[in-house]
């Protein structure tokens, strides 16, 4: 299907001119042309915010809403209604939703069920608010890194939906921020805040199965009609949606599309498919379960789309990413992650394992238990051990570990140095099967190079035609 593709408007805005626009001015240049690649960096001094005490209520706003009607699913929707029915519990007031589509914060507003909660479609104007405390950002990838450094630079905390990113430099811009503000980022991989990954990396760290050396998940689906082929809703068209902003950065500009709009996650310039999606519910627990997450030394990733089974849905367009991806990363302590995911196959398999040379810990899917087994070499000194009745992972309790972390100081379980380790694995992935790769990684310098030592730079908006 061929697209009309949008005109760029002339000159690229620095972050402190675009910040400094009129609302009109800004909403001017929405409408009328491409929003340039973010330039993010501090430019002034960024808002210290509210000091939240211990039993201080966090007033919060949702950036990123999706979600109802029930055939226009997103995150966002999900975190307001389930933080709706815990506000007593959490300690929380939401305060305010953003989206782009007026329907979907309409139906946001209705299901907090307060008049008071306010209503927009620019996410600068949620960062205004010096009663909001902290933002949870649940938009599509793209707009991730822009929206959590601008809240982070306002004063705000922020809980940031799985990838960190949409591409690796932003994530270190993210995370650069992070350090420079001060304020408590939780990357949304609600398994992290699951006791099963708690107390593997507890065994770990004690030495219970010895020098680490793999370690295995797998999360699969099998949708014969394509996954992420959501119905598409009516009312949603580009009167009622500002297109242009919602590409953002996005190079690859096509005009408006239902099926890009309701099913990005098939879309390259979006998202990486899999890997953003899928992937980081089982990289992100078993790269906190080792108990001292690296950054790794090198990445292969296997994608194929073979299957085809966007044919099989009425209407629907071709993806982009892959329906089937495999992951393999090596890390500088010698531990080797093994990640396998499809929508297309969906056999069963225990999801979580971690070898190490005197031992195995199996861990259950949803983190609620876990299984220690020693190495044959080990029997006479170890016994088999099972570790049942764990808390199990959680949306809201993963939230309330951010929140309690914002009262307390404390470091989250999703923290910003597992965020941005995770997000280089899955970076790397991307590039490793598009460009066809194996993809080495120097920390220090933050540098890219393929098996020959030759430097490679790091995808981008607009480094290949899908993006």
């Amino acid at each position: 299907m061929d697209h009309k593709q949008s005109k760029p408007t002339a000159g690229a805005e620095t972050r402190r001119e675009f910040i400094r626009k009129s609302a009109t001015a800004a909403a001017a240049v929405a409408a009328t042309g491409l929003l340039k690649t973010p330039v993010y960096g501090q430019t002034t001094a960024p808002s210290t915010g509210r000091v939240v005490g211990a039993n201080d209520r966090v007033v919060i706003g949702y950036i990123g809403i999706g979600g109802k009607p029930s055939n226009c699913p997103g995150m966002g929707a999900g975190h307001v209604n389930m933080q709706k029915k815990a506000t007593s519990e959490m300690n929380i007031a939401q305060a305010a939703v953003c989206d782009l589509w007026q329907v979907r914060n309409d139906l946001a507003k209705e299901t907090i069920g307060n008049s008071e909660v306010a209503t927009y479609k620019d996410y600068r104007k949620v960062l205004d608010r010096k009663d909001i405390d902290a933002v949870l950002v649940a938009t599509h990838d793209v707009w991730h890194a822009r929206i959590s450094i601008e809240a982070m630079e306002s004063g705000k905390h922020v809980y940031c939906e799985k990838p960190m990113t949409r591409y690796l430099g932003e994530a270190f811009e993210v995370a650069d921020a992070v350090k420079r503000t001060g304020k408590v980022f939780q990357v949304g991989s609600q398994g992290t805040s699951a006791e099963g990954w708690m107390k593997a990396a507890e065994l770990i760290t004690q030495g219970k199965i010895g020098k680490l050396v793999w370690g295995w998940g797998a999360y699969n689906r099998s949708n014969p009609k394509g996954e992420w082929n959501y119905s598409i809703a009516e009312g949603a068209t580009a009167e009622t949606i500002d297109w242009n902003t919602w590409l953002g950065p996005v190079h690859h500009r096509v005009a408006f599309d239902p099926d890009h709009y309701f099913r990005w996650r098939k879309y390259y310039p979006y998202c990486t498919g899999l890997l953003g999606d899928l992937v980081p519910h089982r990289l992100i627990p078993l790269m906190k379960a080792t108990g001292n997450p690296e950054f790794p030394r090198r990445v292969a990733c296997f994608g194929t789309r073979k299957i085809g089974t966007d044919a099989n849905f009425q209407g629907a367009h071709t993806r982009d990413v892959p329906e089937d991806v495999q992951i393999i990363a090596e890390f500088p302590s010698g531990l080797t992650l093994a990640i396998h995911s499809s929508t297309v196959s969906q056999i069963r398999t225990n999801p979580f394992a971690i070898w190490g040379q005197d031992g195995k810990l199996e861990i259950a899917d949803k983190g609620q238990a876990v299984e220690f087994n020693p190495e044959l070499h080990k029997t006479d000194e170890a016994e088999a051990k099972q570790f049942t009745g764990l808390r199990a992972e959680d949306q809201v309790v993963h939230a309330k570990n951010w929140l309690d972390c914002i009262r307390t100081g404390k470091t989250p379980n999703g923290n910003i140095d597992l965020a941005v380790k995770s997000q280089t694995v899955i970076s790397l992935a991307e590039m490793s099967d598009r460009l066809g790769i194996v993809c080495f990684f120097d920390a220090k310098k933050r540098k890219v190079s393929d098996g020959a030592g030759k430097e490679i730079a790091p995808l981008t908006y607009g480094t290949l035609p899908l993006s």
